[in-house]
């Protein structure tokens, strides 16, 4: 029988769980046990689709048609809610027919595979728990400040299948129920004998169980890491950056932005109150605008919360940075941060909190120079390859003329990578110029006369995002014998492409091995 959907409800089979109990008489007191535990996760599964269901009829039907709230109202609080019923009443769907399928008062021999198969379809959860603490904010919000609301809540709650809980209680529920999972599955497992058919699916269920927990608490995570960025943008000036900064955004080359750390400290020399953001790329160190109080750092992220800050001094980027203690043993809660030739003495309101500062600041820089040593590394051995190539090509980037501005005061920071399949070179970074000299030199193997091309490409360098595109150019190595036959090195000037000026100037010099 396949569950049958009306109005957005969802008709579940009735059916006696409970295995008679003649039946379990010939079992092994450890079979009997796995029965119990069995019995226990059909019952609280079987209660918490029929609490899904009381929240559609009870809350949602008569919420949405009250006109208290609006269409994104209503998707912020329930978010995908029918989505997690159908997935929970597939679940009970199954276990139904499998026990209809076994004779419905004698013990269940196999859930694992029902089990391990149906949590591989709990996805929506991962969207429902990500998104639930923005509509029970939202809830309270509304509840209170407007008194009509709350009483409005008040009575739909009172309808007997509710049991006194309100609507906020059961928005919790499908937390917990994930996080329940695993533990079922552990307890029916340890009761299950060894050579048992059902071990292996039940090991299967409980990584499922594990995996789907981790991915629901890693997207909580992700969606309270963006909210905070997203606050960071509205609620910090940031003064006498060149470059324009998106919080909520990708790193230069370490993926998304990632909040590690916030709080207080001071100066020690002026004892100026500042508040510092640690990213995984960079430090931020700001000030109040005006003088605020916040209890803590729930409330400095609460939108409720208007504070405005300014930046302190620019950012610090974490491959450059130095953290030490100027005496480990002392009881001051003092560190040094050091970038390139300033020093910053802070201080911490206790040694907790500075010795919790220093490691995360430690381990996000150790983390941000190994990914640059590993890019690095990866170039060189691409161009280490011992390879048994027909010649070579010496290549001399000379400059780039006319570039597209890539900063707002119409100045770039240009750079050039040159690339032949997985060799790669890049040149130096130079600042503040449209027209860059960088006279760079590199040399290829080639491989394949007809296969081969040069490309050229020239990025700006950015330090908080991505470096942007600044125009490509291609030219075959067979292009280029063409033109050096008998004339040695050739200087040739080449448009760049997919962007609406500039050009770059090279020097070619194409060697083949046993050429006359």
């Amino acid at each position: 029988m396949s569950p049958l959907e009306l109005n957005g409800l969802i008709e579940l089979p009735s059916t006696s769980w409970c295995a008679d109990l003649n039946s379990l008489d010939s079992l092994s007191s450890q079979e009997k046990k796995r029965q119990g535990y069995i019995h226990e996760l059909i019952q609280t599964e079987e209660r918490y689709v029929e609490d899904l269901q009381i929240v559609l009829e009870v809350f949602y039907k008569p919420m949405s048609e009250s006109g208290r709230l609006n269409e994104a109202e209503m998707s912020l609080i329930f978010v995908n809610w029918k989505e997690l019923l159908a997935c929970n009443t597939k679940l009970v769907q199954a276990l139904h027919d499998r026990k209809k399928t076994g004779g419905e008062k004698m013990p269940v021999q196999m859930i694992g595979d029902i089990l391990a198969s149906e949590l591989s379809h709990m996805q929506p959860y991962i969207r429902f728990c990500s998104c639930q603490i923005n509509g029970a904010t939202l809830l309270q919000t509304r509840t209170d400040n407007e008194p009509d609301f709350k009483n409005f809540l008040k009575k739909i709650a009172t309808d007997y299948r509710c049991k006194g809980m309100p609507l906020s209680s059961f928005l919790l529920k499908p937390m917990q129920r994930i996080t329940r999972y695993p533990l079922h599955i552990k307890s029916i497992l340890e009761s299950t004998a060894e050579g048992h058919a059902d071990r292996g699916p039940l090991k299967q269920a409980l990584e499922r169980a594990e995996e789907l927990c981790q991915q629901v608490n890693e997207g909580v995570r992700e969606k309270e890491n963006s909210d905070r960025l997203e606050w960071i943008q509205n609620h910090v000036q940031c003064e006498g950056i060149i470059e324009k900064l998106t919080f909520n955004s990708l790193t230069n080359c370490l993926g998304p932005r990632k909040l590690l750390h916030s709080g207080k400290m001071y100066k020690v020399k002026s004892n100026k109150e500042l508040w510092a953001f640690l990213f995984n790329d960079f430090l931020l160190l700001t000030h109040a605008a005006k003088q605020f109080t916040s209890s803590g750092l729930d409330k400095l992220f609460s939108n409720k919360n208007n504070v405005q800050l300014k930046t302190y001094k620019p950012p610090v980027l974490l491959n450059e940075v130095l953290v030490k203690l100027p005496d480990p043993s002392s009881d001051e809660p003092i560190f040094h941060i050091s970038h390139i030739d300033r020093v910053y003495v802070l201080k911490t309101d206790n040694i907790k909190e500075r010795t919790s500062w220093v490691h995360k600041i430690k381990a996000a820089s150790e983390e941000f120079i190994e990914t640059e040593k590993k890019k690095r590394d990866k170039a060189y051995q691409a161009r280490a390859v011992k390879t048994s190539g027909i010649g070579r090509l010496l290549v001399t980037i000379l400059e780039a003329t006319e570039l597209k501005a890539g900063k707002p005061n119409g100045k770039s920071n240009p750079y050039c990578e040159v690339t032949m399949g997985p060799q790669i070179f890049t040149s130096r970074t130079i600042n503040d110029t449209l027209n860059p000299k960088w006279n760079f030199n590199c040399q290829f193997h080639i491989k394949d006369l007809y296969q081969d091309v040069l490309s050229i490409a020239i990025f700006e360098r950015d330090q908080f995002s991505p470096d942007d595109f600044l125009g490509r150019t291609e030219i075959p190595v067979a292009t280029i014998k063409k033109e050096l036959e008998n004339k040695g090195s050739v200087t040739r000037r080449l448009l760049l492409h997919e962007v609406p000026t500039g050009e770059v100037w090279v020097r070619l010099d194409l060697q083949l091995f046993g050429s006359k």
